[in-house]
């Protein structure tokens, strides 16, 4: 994934979960639910029309749209009322699909990036129970999940990538540290949550 687009993922990840939240209002997440997701659906199209046909880079391209399709579907429930199954169910197909990421970074020994890839299938596990299950039950705690996932599995490396910080430690040290500090944020915003909903939200 593009370091510059994983910087931007971080970004709408946590504004999303603000907006689950209810800390942002209405349509207020819809102007970079469109800038993040046509930047991570031209991105990879560009990508693999410029690959040659090089297998790996395509690979890496493909799981763009994952995210792509995602934020433009969410800004279009927000903007016309779809109906949110929609979005749930294909966010379970994301949830599965990012499970098999995870593997193949794994079998590549890249253990930091498997660790994000099964973090972000948990998340968007939720986002399928939440839309396509109706578990409003779950909003606020998965608002609480998408904001912490921006910063630990987006961000946060990203800017590591970005200034060449982010193979200062072993990458199965990294791996750890992703794990730990983001399963510690899942597990204090459910003590301090519960079972709260937020404000209601298309996304």
């Amino acid at each position: 994934m593009g370091n510059v687009g994983l910087l931007y993922v971080g970004a709408i990840l946590f504004l999303n979960g603000c907006a689950l939240l209810g800390w942002v209002r209405g349509n207020g997440a819809v102007p970079l639910n469109i800038f993040v997701g046509l930047l991570q659906v031209i991105t990879p199209t560009w990508l693999i029309f410029t690959s040659g046909g090089d297998p790996d880079v395509i690979f890496g391209a493909s799981g763009l749209y994952l995210f792509g399709f995602t934020y433009l579907y969410v800004a279009m429930n927000t903007i016309w009322g779809f109906d949110g199954t929609g979005l749930g169910w294909f966010s379970l197909f994301v949830a599965i699909a990012a499970v098999a990421y995870a593997v193949v970074s794994a079998v590549r020994e890249d253990y930091a990036f498997a660790v994000i890839w099964l973090l972000w299938a948990y998340l968007w596990w939720l986002f399928f129970q939440l839309l396509g299950q109706d578990r409003a039950e779950l909003t606020a705690y998965t608002g609480a999940v998408a904001a912490i996932e921006g910063w630990t599995t987006a961000a946060i490396p990203a800017f590591l990538l970005l200034i060449g910080h982010w193979d200062v430690v072993a990458n199965a040290v990294m791996a750890v540290i992703v794990a730990v500090v983001s399963v510690g944020g899942f597990l204090f915003a459910r003590t301090r949550l519960g079972s709260r909903t937020a404000l209601p939200t298309p996304a």
